[in-house]
């Protein structure tokens, strides 16, 4: 393909090129996996540099650190260990975003009760007022993308992912929970 082929691409028409080369030329047998990979993917990025560049960014968080923000707020005080299980971050992550959401006076870290080398991540009440206020923008964010969508063919989203995401036991899943 010459770089005057290339302008005529788009993602769609990228995914069509794929799987014919990918079969044509190299004899895979799995375009439809490709493709719903691909777009799953895409449909995925898309959706989080949206919300983190309209809502988050403009508070001066990232989407690393709404996600800790987000689970500590409606599940904490919780260990960081469990707070990166939720996110699924590292833990080196969590406590990596920790220590700047503390000095943002954002969240509280502290040891925990029954193993001294547990730490306690909890929202502080600035913390907790933010997320109120965040978490509103981004809701209204999230029901415009939403409703793209009718809520049956949400709900059925939600299924089809939901089966794709319990059935990964199948395989050998590499990576975070």
């Amino acid at each position: 393909m010459t770089a005057g082929d290339q302008d005529g691409l788009d993602f769609w028409s990228f995914v069509e090129l794929a799987n014919r080369r990918l079969s044509g030329e190299y004899g895979f047998t799995h375009q439809l996996a490709t493709e719903l990979l691909l777009t799953l993917n895409r449909a995925s990025n898309i959706v989080t540099y949206d919300l983190e560049a309209s809502v988050h960014r403009p508070r001066g968080l990232s989407w690393s650190g709404f996600r800790l923000l987000f689970v500590t707020w409606l599940a904490g005080p919780l260990e960081a260990k469990k707070a990166a299980e939720l996110t699924g971050m590292s833990r080196a992550a969590v406590s990596n975003l920790a220590k700047t959401l503390v000095g943002d006076g954002l969240l509280a870290r502290t040891q925990g009760e029954h193993d001294g080398r547990s730490v306690m991540l909890s929202l502080t009440d600035h913390g907790h007022a933010e997320m109120v206020e965040v978490f509103r923008e981004h809701n209204e964010r999230e029901a415009e993308w939403a409703d793209v969508l009718s809520e049956q063919e949400q709900r059925i989203l939600i299924m089809l992912l939901d089966k794709l995401v319990t059935n990964r036991d199948q395989f050998d899943v590499r990576g975070r929970n």
